[in-house]
């Protein structure tokens, strides 16, 4: 029999699935099964089952095919579970390493009913927070079992379903099922522990449990939240049926129904101001109600107050209770900020500059209406006119002509501006007014954190390429990599998003997890990417006649991604050398951050007519079109131009050092658009045996493709002008 069956539900989780699976499947105790049921979830969660239902036994794949909610969708998964033991676990959490050795040790000596596991709370700016594990049991619980009513206080570790493994036939024979609805953990976990004869605690941290930013129900308002109250009648509709068996149990089972309930109207992003009072009325309600007649132990403190209050019904007193500790608060916040604050303060009084002036004028002209034919767009920092930004800015001059499209542009970067494109400069007056005015705010990266992001503005995000390294909030992970990144500053800036494009689901998953907010994401292919696919044969011999190729040369583009926690660093390439193992009519152009300047280096290439430095040129797709192979490493490059479907070589001499410092979001050897060479003599025998147009390599590019090309159609900056700048309804896009 196996041991453990996982039973992991998923619904809008695409961003986390992948870590939650990886943890199981990678742990050294194989023992195992995972049911995996997409709750007919609306993102790709349900293809993720099925991708690693494809490449591991061990996964099986559920797919509803309507949302039935967390606790029928757990039900869903017992029912074809075949494991000694269930492990609820959901879709966001995961597991921590080799933790499943200890566990599957536990169960095998003890044979408990139910198997308590300790966990951290894992906060989206990395930091955790521990369990109560340690006040529960401030001594070692030791490794033999017990009855609650031997120790009660166990009830006080957090009452959820993936902190436990229970027997399945004990489950089976209880007969008890998940409840639908929200806090359906309640009437789950208070009755297995009560009747479980034999229980254990595993004071090891087994599982990480995600505190999301955005998305979680503990973190949503509503009147949804009411569903807490007829979880807990439940539990004491099963303490009535199971008679005195149960009873002991009752006081203290009280004490956490309102140790909850209270928790629950002590958050402000649960219980809306208008539903508190009515949220309080049921809480007395059920106080008296289900008040056990020898009482309870009150809590001592502020906390037996709340009590007192609720058992007497006295709302405005609690609520002034609690507002007087709230300003308390506040106050004290308030103080500690004046003190950090106040020498900053001081010191840009006493220097009223130009800059100053000019955010004065920014805070002016946000006060005046929006000018609501102004598109403002940006790319790459002020750089220039480029990448997916470009792409919708001549789609909506042809489908929204009534909207005025003004780019920002750095000062010295004037003059690649296309002729005819109404631009302004960053830093002048003009720069400040359209920020302010614009109804929509176009860029590939974020806007400085000066800009405030109106009502009635729309911001779109379009990225700027699909990830393989880590990016947002996943290189807190990777601190030599994110080097000294302000992770709330990058939130404040990503909670102006109204939408985020995705060039394919693979991306929309990465960001999801990376840039966790309210956005909608629109899933429609990149917009720079539709040049690629409509460009035809006439466009492409022009190019090459522009850059000088010679229509039978083999014109081979070097493009490495740049290293941000190496300054200075060069991957090991000598282009002599690459270009006599091309042949006579092979041709070599460089773009990369290192290849900057190159004129003024010592070491220039001997056959300099050869090989070009193309690092300057504005539009990349142009180099894409007059390539007949891509040369990379860990570049977006390689994405984009896997849509024209020519030979891609990944050149990676870095790739441990590159993982392990960087962080990656999967490894693009071992899934890659084609021939991988690991060396520079490597590289060289790719392309002097012709292994760059293998049939292995083929084959590799055509699944590559298959995973992350299939939206490149030529009508992405389309799909985005026609929702988002003509409001028509959109082919894909899905909300965070």
């Amino acid at each position: 029999m196996t041991l453990i069956s996982f039973v992991v539900p998923a619904f809008r989780v695409q961003g986390y699935l992948r870590e939650c699976l990886d943890s199981i499947l990678g742990q050294p105790e194989t023992d195992i099964e995972v049911i995996a049921v997409d709750d007919c979830s609306p993102d790709a969660s349900g293809d993720i089952i099925d991708e690693y239902a494809a490449r591991d036994q061990r996964v099986r794949s559920v797919r509803l095919p309507e949302n039935v909610g967390l606790g029928p969708a757990r039900n869903i998964g017992l029912d074809r579970a075949v494991g000694e033991y269930v492990w609820f676990l959901d879709g966001d959490d995961w597991l921590a390493p080799e933790c499943l050795t200890d566990v599957a040790e536990r169960l095998r000596v003890t044979r408990p009913d139910v198997l308590l596991v300790d966990h951290v709370r894992t906060h989206w700016n990395n930091t955790a927070t521990r369990s109560a594990m340690a006040e529960v049991f401030p001594e070692s619980p030791g490794s033999g079992t017990f009855r609650l009513r031997d120790r009660p206080q166990a009830m006080h570790l957090l009452h959820t379903a993936w902190n436990r493994l229970v027997r399945r036939e004990f489950l089976v024979d209880l007969g008890l099922r998940f409840a639908p609805g929200w806090y359906e953990d309640v009437s789950f976990s208070y009755p297995v522990l009560m009747a479980a004869r034999r229980i254990g605690v595993l004071d090891r941290v087994c599982v990480n449990y995600r505190q999301r930013r955005a998305g979680a129900i503990t973190r949503t308002r509503g009147d949804r939240h009411f569903e807490v109250f007829p979880q807990w009648h439940r539990v004491f509709h099963l303490m009535d049926s199971w008679g005195s068996a149960t009873e002991a149990l009752r006081p203290a089972v009280f004490e956490r129904m309102i140790w909850h309930y209270l928790t629950v109207l002590g958050n402000g992003q649960r219980i809306a101001p208008e539903l508190r009072e009515a949220f309080f009325a049921q809480i007395t309600a059920d106080y008296e109600r289900w008040l056990p007649p020898g009482g309870y132990p009150v809590p001592d403190g502020v906390e037996g107050i709340k009590h007192k209050l609720v058992a007497t019904g006295r709302w405005r007193t609690f609520s002034a209770l609690r507002a007087a500790s709230r300003a308390r608060d506040a106050a004290r916040r308030r103080a500690r900020t004046a003190r950090r604050t106040v020498g900053p303060v001081a010191r840009r009084g006493a220097r009223l500059t130009r800059d100053g002036l000019l955010r004065e004028y920014y805070r002016a002209e946000l006060r005046r209406p929006i000018d609501p034919t102004l598109a403002v767009y940006a790319a790459y920092w002020y750089r220039g006119y480029s990448c997916n930004p470009a792409a919708i800015y001549e789609v909506a001059r042809r489908l929204a002509p009534g909207v005025r499209g003004v780019w920002i542009v750095r000062r010295d970067r004037v003059d690649a501006v296309p002729a005819g494109v109404e631009y302004v400069v960053a830093g002048t007056p003009a720069y400040y007014r359209v920020l302010a005015r614009a109804r929509w705010l176009v860029n590939n990266v974020n806007f400085p954190d000066f800009v405030r992001k109106r009502p009635e503005q729309v911001h779109v995000q379009t990225h700027h390429g699909t990830p393989v390294k880590v990016m947002g909030l996943d290189q807190q992970r990777y601190p030599i990599g994110a080097g000294r990144m302000d992770f709330a500053g990058l939130l404040r800036r990503v909670d102006r998003w109204d939408y985020s494009i995705s060039a394919n689901s693979f991306s929309t998953q990465m960001w999801d997890r990376a840039y966790p907010a309210t956005y909608t994401t629109l899933e429609v292919g990149y917009p720079r990417n539709d040049r690629l696919v409509t460009a035809g044969p006439d466009e492409v011999r022009r190019l090459r006649e522009e850059f000088g190729l010679d229509p039978d040369e083999q014109v081979v583009l070097y493009a490495p991604t740049h290293r941000e926690h190496l300054p200075g660093y060069r991957p090991p390439f000598d282009p002599d050398r690459f270009v006599q193992a091309l042949g006579d009519s092979g041709r070599l152009l460089m773009r990369s951050h290192y290849f900057h300047d190159r004129d003024r280096r010592p070491g220039r290439p001997k056959d300099w007519e050869r090989v070009r430095d193309v690092s300057g040129h504005q539009r990349v797709e142009d180099l894409y079109l007059v390539a007949d192979v891509l040369v990379t490493d860990y570049s977006s490059a390689m994405f984009d131009y896997a849509v024209l479907d020519r030979p891609i070589v990944l050149y990676t001499p870095d790739w441990e050092a590159y993982r392990l410092a960087r962080g990656v979001y999967f490894d693009v050897t071992a899934e890659p658009p084609g021939a991988v060479a690991a060396t520079f003599a490597d590289l060289l025998d790719v392309f002097r045996t012709d292994a760059v147009r293998s049939d292995s390599a083929a084959k590799a590019r055509e699944q590559f493709r298959a995973r992350f090309c299939t939206m490149d159609d030529g009508r992405a900056a389309e799909r985005v002008v026609r929702q988002v700048f003509l409001g028509e309804p959109g082919e894909r896009s899905t909300h965070c």
